[in-house]
């Protein structure tokens, strides 16, 4: 059996959730959208109701949150939106770092072929952002700072709360990626952070739905304008058919780690203690900062072993990952692990584990530590 150890990447649907999306495709399956008959109707009151739970995760209206195919379209809606207010204002600057997933990273690379100052902030070794180095670069003309919840290839967690606290006695906007964190550190995200990305993917969910909250700062909305235009559903952000299924899946998802929340806390440190004791009999470095990271993820290096090597000797034993799962088929250095300044080889072979405790109960960690000690020298 393979254990499945790379839930950074993707989740198993819960049957729970499975079940409850089969029920509006199957069987409630109108259109959010239709006025003239009940199966339109009972679409659109579940689409307001999974809405109203999600936002009040986020200690937010409802109406602040629009549904998306996922982080990566609310990434690109919340970068590219705001950037014609930015044209309009003269605030070209942005600050981001440069350990974001690729879908901030890539859509602030294009700001900046659009005339957009974006400045990347290099982490500590730890891979943490300070508040106090966004605030060194905070200028007058600074439109917006994007910063990841938690790094999905390391776990660590950024100052979020914190810095939303400081941006919001300014005109500046903090967008934050929240794929990884939602659901796991639920009070982060209730500061006061303008606009925050989430995926349903990362929380049992099924792949292809997400959401975007724009928060309102008194009665000012943030000033995106949409991508893409046609029948102006989500506030004209997000045009298209409402995917019933996928959304009430969400919330459904949602609504269960809540439920089990402490539950899966306790077992994903229990089972990162067992790991790290059984990795114990190996020589590793840990990629992260140990104390300010989630406790289901955990990047490591091993002295004299080939990642690419160990995930092979690994196949029949458990699925790992070397990073994210958008960049897998790269075999260059991991661009967060060499953004925190760590050696090259270490950087290049940093393996990432991530798991869901209900998923490796019966799995004994010293099985990945046999692989390695058969790989190191």
């Amino acid at each position: 059996m393979v254990n499945y150890l790379d839930v950074a990447a993707t989740t198993r649907v819960d049957q729970r959730v499975a079940d409850v999306v089969m029920h509006w495709m199957t069987e409630d399956f109108g259109n959010a959208g239709s006025r003239t008959h009940e199966f339109g109707t009972r679409a659109k009151k579940a689409v307001q109701q999974a809405r109203e739970q999600l936002a009040s995760q986020m200690a937010a209206n409802p109406e602040e949150l629009i549904f998306t195919s996922g982080a990566t379209e609310s990434n690109n809606i919340a970068l590219l939106g705001l950037a014609p207010h930015g044209e309009q204002t003269g605030r070209r600057h942005i600050i981001s770092s440069a350990i974001e997933h690729k879908a901030v990273i890539e859509p602030l690379e294009h700001l900046k072929t659009r005339g957009f100052d974006v400045d990347f902030l290099t982490p500590d070794s730890h891979g943490r952002v300070s508040v106090e180095a966004v605030a060194e670069r905070l200028r007058p003309d600074t439109l917006l700072v994007s910063l990841m919840h938690v790094n999905n290839e390391t776990g660590a967690i950024q100052p979020v709360a914190e810095l939303a606290h400081l941006l919001s006695q300014t005109p500046t906007y903090l967008h934050v990626d929240a794929a990884q964190g939602f659901g796991k550190l639920p009070k982060d995200l209730t500061a006061p952070i303008d606009m925050i990305s989430i995926s349903g993917h990362k929380i049992g969910a099924p792949k292809g739905v997400g959401a975007l909250l724009t928060r309102r700062r008194g009665w000012e909305k943030v000033p995106l304008q949409p991508l893409m235009f046609g029948g102006g559903q989500e506030r004209k952000l997000r045009p298209g058919t409402l995917p019933v299924p996928l959304i009430m899946g969400l919330a459904k998802a949602e609504e269960i780690f809540r439920a089990e929340h402490a539950s899966w806390l306790a077992g994903s440190l229990a089972f990162r203690e067992r790991l790290l004791e059984a990795l114990s009999a190996t020589r590793f470095h840990v990629n992260g900062d140990a104390e300010q990271g989630v406790p289901h993820i955990l990047n490591v290096s091993f002295d004299g072993v080939d990642a690419e090597a160990l995930i092979v000797r690994l196949k029949h034993v458990a699925a790992v990952a070397t990073g994210s799962a958008c960049t897998s088929a790269s075999y260059t250095p991991s661009h967060v692990l060499t953004a925190m300044g760590l050696p090259e080889e270490q950087a290049h072979n940093g393996l990432r584990l991530s798991w869901f405790p209900s998923q490796v109960e019966d799995f004994d960690p010293k099985e990945i530590a046999a692989a390695v000690a058969w790989l190191q020298p």
